[in-house]
């Protein structure tokens, strides 16, 4: 990522994707560390109901650590998800079949 200063919410309205081309949601808001003058996190909305049911359907939003972003742009690329947010009963009934 570079290291040109940019304003804060033009990352607000951004979709975001997995490294893999994943539609994840977009970005509703930041979170922020005052202290420390950097964005610690994104709020998600609109998010792709395949990977966040739950969520999407109570029309709650998520938020991703901003550690996982690998690039902004156009759009914003985050690490993989799909493994990260799975559900661990899903991941136990996987490992039982």
């Amino acid at each position: 990522m570079d290291d040109i200063p940019q304003e804060i919410t033009s990352l607000v309205g951004r979709e975001v994707y997995s490294n893999n081309g994943v539609f994840v949601g977009e970005v509703e808001d930041l979170r922020l560390n005052v202290d420390g003058e950097a964005v610690t996190g994104l709020a998600l909305a609109n998010l792709n109901s395949e990977l966040f049911a739950d969520e999407a359907r109570s029309g709650q939003g998520i938020i991703v650590p901003y550690r996982w972003v690998r690039a902004v742009g156009d759009v914003i690329l985050i690490n993989d998800v799909v493994e990260r947010v799975r559900d661990p009963d899903e991941e136990e009934d996987e490992l039982l079949a």
